[in-house]
């Protein structure tokens, strides 16, 4: 019995991190499964510290 996750993220954060790092031509010729895994590291990076930045601002 298996369940889906679903994603953190939405779709639309993915996309702007992934512009915002230089690998959006990569999401939308190949799809976030051809982004290398420093890059995913790096999009994970970028992610954690927006959620910090939003947090001290609150």
């Amino acid at each position: 019995m298996s369940r889906r996750r679903r994603g953190v993220m939405s779709e639309e954060l993915r996309y702007e991190l992934a512009e915002e790092l230089g690998v959006a031509d990569i999401v939308k010729r190949e799809g976030f499964g051809g982004v290398s895994s420093r890059d995913c590291g790096n999009l994970v990076k970028l992610a954690i510290q927006r959620a910090e930045g939003t947090l001290k601002k609150q």
